[in-house]
């Protein structure tokens, strides 16, 4: 039986090769349907969007309810997906090869692998070795899935470029084909990573009105993320809708 994600996955990785695209991240079927008709050539999930979505914090939604949710947005899309895979949902490199494998069975064209554990940033040995095992779990599979290499400092509070670097360095060392810092957002230091892990891909998120992806692009900069900014765009305008409602009586 031919696998129906065989061709997402390759046009994912094409978007990968060349030029600059948008990733831009919905949390349930209606806006996977909705960004697929603006235009975009690739989808990926926000832990934050479903989580709020499910009246939760960030973090705080459970794997299996995370690989049913991939499941559906795979399904409701011809587009590519990638998972927002948070930590891999284990400590273990064997507990992260293990998430892996079940989000590749779910459909997803790539995933990300944080390097925090929900209190602290892993120890680097022990995130590459995660990593490694995320990455034995792709091979395993058979299936062309871009495994993203994720660190965190910048948006726990750790802003130490030269730190950042070690790490991202690191994964690609240790197999991932893209690299992620979220929170980094000075063009400098953007430009700076870019050139440091090239040739392999940079994944930027759009943090605040003053990045655009046409600047992004410029720098070298592959691929570009919203994370939860849309989830949280669509909030405001459910609670000023919300709150006129209640205390005006008029919509």
């Amino acid at each position: 039986m031919s696998d129906p994600f065989a061709a997402r996955r390759a046009a994912f990785r094409a978007l990968h090769a060349e030029g600059c695209f948008v990733l831009p991240n919905p949390w349930d079927v209606g806006g996977a349907k909705r960004l697929e008709k603006l235009g975009f050539k690739a989808l990926a999930s926000t832990s934050a969007g479903m989580a709020w979505a499910l009246g939760k914090d960030d973090g705080q939604v459970n794997r299996d309810d995370v690989v049913d949710h991939l499941c559906m947005l795979c399904a409701a899309t011809d587009l590519p997906v990638n998972a927002d895979f948070e930590n891999g949902f284990a400590d273990t490199p064997e507990g992260v090869g293990e998430s892996v494998t079940l989000a590749i069975e779910a459909g997803v064209a790539g995933l990300s692998i944080e390097d925090w554990s929900g209190s602290a940033l892993y120890d680097l040995p022990v995130a590459v070795e995660r990593l490694k095992a995320a990455r034995a779990a792709i091979d395993a599979s058979g299936q062309d899935v871009i495994l993203v290499g994720r660190t965190e400092g910048y948006l726990r509070g750790v802003r130490d470029l030269a730190v950042t670097l070690e790490r991202l360095k690191a994964y690609a060392a240790a197999g991932a084909d893209c690299l992620y810092a979220p929170a980094v957002t000075d063009p400098q230091e953007i430009k700076v990573i870019v050139q440091a892990v090239a040739p392999k891909p940079v994944n930027v998120l759009l943090w605040g009105p003053e990045m655009s992806v046409e600047s992004l692009g410029a720098l070298g900069v592959r691929r570009v993320s919203t994370g939860g900014s849309l989830a949280a765009a669509a909030w405001a305008g459910f609670d000023a809708a919300a709150k006129r409602l209640a205390q005006a009586g008029r919509l």
